[in-house]
């Protein structure tokens, strides 16, 4: 079957509404597969949303249709401990579609057995994955199921997954900016959860659970937190190992928990074999700022503009500070509520400081 053409923006107008409907996870998960099938038959669906300022390693929000919740620890660990430490086995997000072929295939090259060890395990013929990105940078991943006894993916499948970035990338752009920028939610004190050396949960903190609480209230399935979690204590592990490794930091926007958050994971022994330490708590200015600003696509000039609020100062100080005039200050600050959709300076401090 050749390529269809389709229109993008209708596209990701769908998609969007299926992201956003106010339902239980489960359904918006399936309301995106619905949406994607007719153009890539798949059994299971997954959509990541990754922080565009920190990087492709780690999803700030997700939705999920028919992922096995056994088959996705599966493959976190796999992701991070499946390969040696300078190279992994299989690359969990890739810039072109790559297609991961299982047990009873028609005889394509395996580029990973083990990989096809756990997709046969969970009852999968194949999976597709797909990075999804622009020169701005990451935005997210696409990976999609098929189950054992289903034709595997194949070329036309890879180029039908490749057509459909532009209207992922403006769907997941749409979501996460589509909320309103202040805090639903009234303010947690930070908690903390402790992950093993058997990379699950050990502890909870009652200020994390707080937390685990609010997400599940925010239509986050029940099994995704744990998988999060154990994917950043794993990423904070091998980040420990590498020179100039630096504890990894998750930033995720209110769209997905009713509050700009931050996640962070630290080692907590010298050759991180041991424990690790995972920090959930509502984001600070210096934390949020490289995030809000990829979202809503905030230039580097009108970031400097939006970053002397912090201090409070005057347009004409921000001016002299910056060595511009008053009205391109001006300029700058209207193209920064209008893009972000805030009332003004006060709205955008509270968003960006509670």
């Amino acid at each position: 079957m050749g390529l269809t053409f389709f229109d993008d923006r209708r596209l990701a107008r769908d998609l969007f509404a299926a992201a956003s409907q106010p339902t239980d996870p489960e359904q918006r998960g399936a309301g995106i597969s619905r949406v994607i099938a007719p153009i890539v038959a798949h059994d299971g669906l997954s959509l990541v949303g990754t922080d565009p300022a920190t990087g492709p390693g780690l999803g700030s929000f997700s939705f999920w249709h028919a992922y096995d919740p056994a088959l996705v620890r599966d493959l976190v660990l796999h992701r991070h401990l499946g390969g040696g430490p300078q190279q992994p086995a299989v690359p969990t997000l890739l810039r072109t579609p790559a297609v991961v072929m299982g047990a009873g295939t028609d005889g394509s090259p395996v580029p990973d057995p083990r990989m096809r060890d756990i997709l046969t395990a969970h009852g999968a013929s194949s999976e597709l994955r797909l990075l999804l990105q622009d020169r701005r940078g990451v935005w997210g991943a696409l990976g999609l199921l098929r189950c054992e006894g289903a034709a595997p993916f194949g070329q036309d499948d890879a180029e039908r997954a490749a057509r459909l970035v532009p209207a992922l990338l403006a769907a997941l752009r749409r979501y996460a900016t589509d909320g309103p920028l202040c805090p639903e939610v009234p303010p947690l004190p930070a908690g903390v959860i402790t992950v093993g050396s058997d990379h699950r949960l050990k502890a909870v903190s009652p200020q994390a659970q707080s937390w685990l609480d609010q997400w599940s209230a925010h239509a986050i399935p029940s099994w995704v937190p744990e998988a999060f979690l154990v994917s950043l204590s794993l990423v904070a592990r091998a980040e420990s190992r590498r020179q100039n490794g630096s504890a990894p930091l998750v930033c995720a926007p209110p769209a997905a928990c009713g509050r700009w958050t931050t996640c962070q994971g630290q080692v907590l022994d010298a050759d991180a074999t041991g424990d690790v330490a995972l920090v959930v708590q509502g984001a600070t200015w210096d934390s949020v700022l490289p995030s809000l600003c990829a979202w809503y696509r905030i230039t580097p000039r009108e970031r400097d503009v939006v970053t002397q609020l912090r201090t409070g100062a005057s347009v004409k100080q921000i001016a002299r500070r910056l060595d511009l005039s008053a009205y391109t200050v001006n300029d700058h600050l209207k193209a920064v509520f209008r893009k972000t959709g805030a009332d003004g300076r006060d709205e955008l401090s509270a968003a960006l400081t509670r």
